[in-house]
């Protein structure tokens, strides 16, 4: 399979420059603020320009209850939904291209099934190590999950010479995936407590609630290192387009980028899954849409991707806590609701040029 879904010529101006990088930063600027400002507790946006000043050094007047609201408990949570969108475009954008595949996602390597196995453990059987609490020991137990499914289906598609084929990697996924999805399934039903059964519902669906300043932190920083490493791979990725042979010929060594990437990107995607739990769709078409705009070229794609991640998680999880008053909706709905659509009319199109 190709790895674009295109119809059509892009205008020069979107494909080149720095128009679309200004347009989705503004883009970003603008949601981050109103998703700062929308609450139980409004604030409106010069309010939060300002907290956000004065925290960086500027001698505004802002008070003590507005800095709380913005600066303690919304922006930890903000900072944390752009650098989880940002991180899964980027490795959605950068699995479809290693494996040419339309349908690869940051979760292709079971990492979705193996991070639910370790968190609905914890969930469920209710493991406690010491003095760490609930929330830390779910994100210790669905990282460690994560990282198993990964060394199991890496384990499996591996030939005995070390090369890693894309349909080898896709299969061993899916029967790892599947596997880890039984596993939890049974769990929660042998378990029989509705309670945990709700808590594992929401953790599979997705939710930035949890997310503090050490949580945010991290994520930003995972999210800037698959950023640093995806970007200096952007030539190899670009030679992935005309197969392995060509990009050989290219002086790409083949096997060991395909190597490293995929296991980095499916280790952030696993510190991203500890924080937030599986949010769907946004690795999938988000690298899609931006290619359909700014074409194929690695070297624009995967900023735009991660731009434009960064954007969508952010209005998502605006919607999420504020759609229904008094309750938040899991995030992965919202993504769902709005993803699947898109990529149906992006598949529709597809198939208009074929």
């Amino acid at each position: 399979m190709t790895t674009t879904l295109d119809d059509g010529p892009t205008p020069s101006w979107l494909r080149s420059g720095w128009v679309p990088h200004l347009v989705l930063g503004l883009a970003l600027a603008v949601a981050m603020v109103l998703a700062l400002g929308v609450g139980s507790v409004p604030v409106d946006p010069a309010t939060v320009v300002g907290v956000i000043a004065r925290r960086l050094g500027a001698e505004l007047d802002v008070s003590v209850f507005d800095d709380r609201i913005v600066w303690q408990l919304r922006l930890p949570r903000v900072l944390g939904a752009a650098a989880t969108g940002a991180g899964l475009a980027l490795c959605g954008a950068v699995l479809q291209s290693l494996t040419r595949n339309d349908l690869a996602e940051p979760y292709l390597l079971g990492i979705s099934g193996g991070a639910a196995v370790g968190a609905v453990s914890v969930l469920v059987l209710g493991i406690s190590v010491g003095s760490l609490g609930g929330a830390a020991l779910v994100g210790i137990g669905a990282f460690t999950g994560a990282l198993g499914a990964l060394i199991l289906v890496l384990g499996l598609a591996a030939g005995r010479s070390g090369a890693l084929p894309p349909t080898r990697v896709v299969l061993a996924g899916v029967a790892i995936g599947q596997i880890c999805s039984a596993y939890t399934s049974l769990l929660v039903v042998v378990g029989g407590d509705h309670d945990a059964a709700r808590r594992v519902l929401n953790w599979t669906l997705g939710s930035l609630a949890g997310v503090r300043w050490t949580g945010a932190l991290t994520l930003v920083v995972l999210m800037v290192a698959a950023f640093v490493l995806v970007v200096a791979y952007a030539p190899a990725l670009d030679a992935f387009a005309f197969g392995e042979t060509a990009a050989g010929s290219l002086g790409v060594r083949v096997q060991a980028t395909r190597w490293t990437l995929m296991t980095a990107t499916a280790l952030v995607t696993a510190g991203l899954v500890s924080f937030t739990g599986a949010i769907g769709f946004v690795g999938l078409v988000v690298p899609h849409l931006v290619r359909l705009v700014c074409g194929p070229l690695h070297g624009r794609l995967l900023p735009l991707s991660a731009l434009a991640g960064a954007v969508l998680l952010v209005l998502a999880d605006l919607l999420a806590r504020s759609l229904v008053e008094g309750q938040e909706i899991p995030i992965g709905v919202i993504t769902a609701v709005v993803g699947a659509p898109v990529f149906a009319f992006l598949l529709r199109r597809e198939g208009r040029s074929a």
